[in-house]
């Protein structure tokens, strides 16, 4: 007969159920001021739905009214020191935290309210409203509010989207040498995300101080949780992951209060994440001031039921039978708290001219300068003040040939020898004596807490780093073992790290770097090969660095780590093991952001090109002999860094430009180069703007049709013979 042996988690899965012996014991100060954070949470929410029901709500206006007990009670044993961040409903969840770090011993719910609650009040609703006064100038809304200051580090509108970002917020802390801790709030909808799931076990393997906060409200949008998954006890994936793990009821706030106290614990004592869920309410729909069953998804009764157990309503009771606070008490708490929202209210509307009685509108003056539109995508570049920069005509150091891969892991090493804060992560940078190329090659052992081997899961450790990059103590190296593996990380790269700084503000620096290489040529197929500029260039935020030599690999890291914006920088397999000029001791200098190189100079056709591409288009001119091109190197790919200047002067000359480019025709970078250069100096070109590029598909595996697939020296050679009329 076989034997059956019964296996049990490693970690905890427990249920906290809050007693009369918990309410008596429970501080008054703590239940008072758990009181006005719920009415004013409420409040703030009825307003806001008032506000989206006038239509003075531009986008969405996700309301929390039901779910505010737990962003309470579990905010309130916090410290402006942890960090939270939340979901596209987190109004609650950011008032919470910014209320308790303006007034950190609590707010008195029988006397009026402080001018520090009123004020971010105001600049949360005003942010809401799309207004300048905002936390984010109006750019953020509904769903992206911030305030760092407060450790409120940013709610996201993408389902899971800011799980990572959180780990990463939590690794600076305990980096730090801090006890804080960072939580992150998510929905039932977000516990099947994989960003989601893949930082469960990310944080779980590297014991981080994070709290993954679930508040199941049963719905994501109209479907229920129990369609979606076979378990809806959501914190029951915990013990899967090894992560000590919470149930609790949402609409009981001291409950939520004490299930945290536990958390906190567990974390600040250095024994990694844990899982908090709260069965929680949202009284409305989705989005909007109407209830979940005027849209036919749940009924009257179910939401009458849940309303029954109201948090307010639940600890107002307590508070009465305590004999902490009266009825009136209460009931004028409730009634400053709106007289508060009218009177903040009155600050941003003013009467609708020649509308009906009571129809307001937005102040004019409260907008935001429309010539705000594109402030912040990019920074300023001030870090660059005191940098030392250096080009190849102009570097007084000394110069040797070395391999292309030894300037990529020598100046790596120098800067994690002279900069603590530069941190690499990626899959396998901390074995094979460097990573899959050697890129990062004898770092662990000298900085073994800050090369970091990642799970083979892009989006979390993406995200990781930019949830660093944000924290702003320290400076975040990603590695991407193939440029395929972007697509897998799009959100974090994409929708998160590069939209950031402009999303919340255009204040937020976002020094975070994304090595990748390209590997067209070795084999390695459709999945593993192709040349991301051409996406990346498309993706506001985002600097792209290219470099062809090890004098350039070496100036253009230096740069990226410089830079306060999401640098990815691009290496090619065809470039690591070639050989060309570098640095033999200095490996300090800068190359100036925005500076291309002319690698040839000529007069009859401009030749522009990046990456290994560059070396390609030498060989070509080279071996033609009769045509004379200038080849310019671009270097700096993304729109805010093209150098114009050095472009306008050798189009100006040749009247003939020729763009060249290895990847594939259907991502290709060259496309809108090509459609900017036509539109700023087509009165200099003697014809169209002429383009050689890899074909429509991905390579393949096979040598034959990998290397039809795509461009080399042969395919410059041939387009210049062609353009030239030779």
């Amino acid at each position: 007969m076989t034997d059956r042996h019964r296996l049990e988690p490693t970690a905890p899965w427990v249920e906290v159920v809050s007693t009369t012996a918990d309410w008596d014991a429970a501080d008054p100060r703590l239940l008072t001021s758990m009181l006005s954070h719920l009415v004013l949470i409420r409040a703030f929410e009825e307003y806001v739905l008032d506000l989206a029901g006038a239509g003075l709500i531009h986008g969405p206006a996700h309301s929390s009214i039901g779910q505010e007990g737990g962003a309470v009670g579990s905010i309130l044993p916090l410290t402006s020191a942890d960090t939270v961040n939340g979901s596209h409903r987190g109004h609650h969840q950011f008032l919470a935290k910014v209320l308790a770090h303006v007034e950190p011993k609590g707010i008195d719910p029988t006397r009026e309210f402080s001018d520090d609650v009123r004020a971010v009040l105001l600049r949360t609703l005003a942010e809401i409203c799309g207004l300048e006064r905002g936390f984010g100038h109006g750019r953020g809304g509904s769903m992206h509010l911030q305030w760092k200051q407060a450790g409120a580090i940013g709610t996201n509108a993408i389902v899971g989207g800011g799980v990572p970002l959180a780990a990463g917020s939590a690794w600076a802390h305990r980096q730090a040498g801090t006890d804080a801790v960072a939580v992150t709030y998510f929905g039932d909808g977000a516990a099947n995300i994989g960003s989601t799931l893949e930082t469960f076990n990310l944080a779980a393997a590297w014991h981080l101080p994070i709290c993954f906060f679930i508040e199941n409200n049963r719905y994501a949008v109209s479907t229920n949780v129990f369609e979606v998954t076979a378990e809806s006890r959501l914190s029951a994936r915990g013990p899967g992951f090894g992560i000590p793990s919470w149930k609790v009821d949402g609409m009981d706030p001291l409950a939520v209060y004490l299930a945290m106290q536990e958390a906190l614990a567990h974390m600040r004592a250095g024994n990694g994440p844990t899982i908090v869920e709260a069965d929680v309410y949202r009284y409305f729909h989705q989005n909007g001031p109407f209830p979940g069953s005027a849209f036919g998804y749940r009924g009257k009764a179910e939401e009458k039921e849940w309303r029954q157990r109201d948090p307010i309503e639940q600890l107002s009771g307590h508070l009465l039978r305590r004999e902490v606070l009266s009825r009136s008490d209460i009931d004028g708490s409730v009634e400053r708290a709106k007289r508060l929202l009218d009177e903040i209210g009155d600050l941003l509307l003013e009467p609708l001219p020649g509308g009906r009685a009571g129809q307001r509108r937005i102040k004019p003056q409260e907008w935001p300068d429309p010539a705000f539109v594109d402030v912040g995508v990019h920074g300023d570049l001030s870090e660059f003040a005191e940098a030392r920069f250096a080009d190849r005509d102009t570097f007084t150091g000394e110069i040797a040939e070395q391999k292309f891969i030894d300037a990529v892991a020598g100046v790596m090493a120098r800067r994690m020898a002279t900069d603590d804060t530069v941190v690499v992560l990626g899959e396998d940078v901390h074995r094979l004596n460097g990573g899959t190329n050697g890129a990062t090659r004898g770092l662990k052992d000298a900085h073994p807490d800050r090369v970091l081997g990642t799970p083979i899961s892009e989006n979390a450790f993406a995200g990781l780093g930019g949830g660093i990059a944000l924290d702003g103590r320290y400076k975040p190296v990603v590695e991407f073992m193939y440029a395929d593996f972007m697509w897998v990380a799009a959100d974090q790269l994409f929708n998160q790290i590069g939209k950031a700084r402009h999303m919340f503000g255009g204040d937020d620096d976002v020094p975070f770097v994304l090595r990748s290489k390209v590997a067209m040529g070795t084999g390695y197929g459709s999945q593993h090969s192709m040349d991301p500029a051409g996406v990346f260039a498309t993706a506001p935020g985002w600097r792209i660095v290219a470099p062809s030599t090890p004098f350039d690999y070496v100036g253009l890291m230096n740069s990226a780590l410089r830079c306060k914006d999401p640098v990815v920088v691009l290496e090619h397999t065809d470039l690591y093991t070639s050989v060309g000029e570098g640095p033999v001791d200095d490996l300090d200098y800068c190359l100036a952001v925005g500076k291309a190189a002319v690698r040839r100079t000529g007069s009859q056709i401009t030749v522009i090109s990046y990456l290994a591409m560059a070396n390609y288009v030498l060989e070509a001119v080279e071996s033609l002999g009769d045509i004379d091109a200038e080849v310019i190197d671009l270097r700096w790919l993304d729109r805010a860094s093209i150098d114009w200047d050095t472009l306008g002067e050798s189009i100006r000359k040749t009247n003939n430009v020729l763009i060249a480019e290895q990847g594939a025709v259907g991502t290709s970078y060259g496309g809108w180069l090509a459609d900017e250069i036509h539109r700023r100096f087509f009165d200099w070109l003697d014809q169209p703007v002429q383009r050689v590029t890899g074909g429509l598909a991905s390579p393949s595996i096979s040598k034959v049709l990998e290397r039809a697939a795509i461009a080399k020296s042969e395919e410059v050679a041939a387009k210049l013979t062609e353009v030239m009329g030779y």
